[in-house]
């Protein structure tokens, strides 16, 4: 459910940086809602609380009531604004935030004190879960330092060891999100450590050559994918020149697809620990975008994946309408 705040622009903001992403979402009219699964702890409450300061969304919030209260006055925190469900366990709370999707009161999902497989699992439960468009996958949108503009990391959260099929569908997830975001034709990069397909030494290799042919046949729409790719090549025109790598996403890259769960989250962190990147983390792929902070995101992170999810859901409601 996305509740009117003001009159609707009829041209979507392309935002350029994460704070722009927050601004756009106050500026594109709605306030969507979202349902925030067993919400007491601090952090969890701290970001549902200035999501709705900054007009990006609206919890609601089902779980232990009384945990969530108590935190909140802990915090000083006020939740009276906020519509509430109660639900003793994880299992109740989950299907409790469900239906309320399913029911059109809410239009996102918002992970708290609860693990991240037992969300996604009940929201892929073939009976009372969410339709889906292929696989979840986690995207992590982040500015690159320096430039003016947004990227995507992906699957640093989700996928463990995807196999072709998988990274394919968590390609076309990442160039729909991009897409959604205002970049007409993402150019995406499947990392690996050498531009040179080496198998079975680096299996990795072999399905980023794949994927990439994939690519070229149309499989993902308006797109241009290029692997295998060393990260350099990807994000540095310099590095590409002087390994004499001439394509269209060597240096430009949009997307960075990596070839495993470990390996991205090791750029995730890194990106983040080294350079200070903030990141914003969502997961795609079914009907709700689904919002699954770490403890160990930054207040602005946190407040930055709330804005992205609520930017998508906005989006849709706009093109369905």
């Amino acid at each position: 459910m996305i509740r009117p705040k003001t009159a609707p622009k009829t041209t979507l903001p392309r935002p350029r940086s994460l704070r722009e992403l927050v601004r756009a979402c106050k500026e594109m009219g709605g306030l969507p809602r979202v349902a925030v699964v067993r919400p007491s702890d601090g952090f969890v409450l701290r970001a549902a609380v200035a999501a709705f300061e900054h007009g990006v969304a609206e919890p609601v919030l089902v779980g232990d009531l009384g945990a969530a209260r108590a935190k909140a006055r802990e915090l000083g925190l006020n939740l009276s604004p906020f519509e509430a469900i109660d639900a003793q366990d994880d299992q109740e709370a989950l299907f409790a935030a469900l239906g309320l999707y399913k029911a059109g009161q809410v239009s996102l999902l918002m992970k708290g004190l609860i693990s991240t497989a037992s969300l996604l699992k009940a929201v892929l439960d073939k009976e009372r879960g969410l339709p889906t468009q292929g696989i979840l996958s986690h995207v992590a949108l982040f500015r690159r330092p320096g430039h003016k503009r947004l990227m995507i990391l992906t699957d640093a959260g989700v996928n463990i060891k995807p196999n072709l099929q998988r990274k394919a569908e968590i390609v076309r997830n990442a160039v729909n999100t991009l897409r959604a975001l205002g970049v007409k034709i993402p150019r995406v990069a499947m990392l690996a450590a050498t531009e040179k397909v080496n198998f079975p030494a680096m299996p990795a290799t072999l399905d980023a050559d794949l994927v990439a042919k994939m690519g070229a046949a149309g499989e993902f729409g308006a797109a241009l994918v290029a692997g295998p790719m060393a990260l350099d090549v990807a994000v540095s025109i310099r590095a590409a020149r002087i390994k004499g790598v001439d394509h269209p996403v060597a240096g430009r890259a949009d997307i960075l697809c990596v070839p495993d769960i470990e390996s991205g989250n090791v750029l995730y962190k890194s990106l983040n620990t080294f350079s200070g990147a903030e990141m914003a983390g969502i997961v795609v792929g079914c009907d709700a975008p689904i919002v699954v902070p770490s403890r160990g995101d930054s207040e602005r992170s946190k407040l930055s994946s709330l804005a992205l999810a609520s930017y998508l859901a906005q989006r849709k409601a706009k093109e369905q309408t």
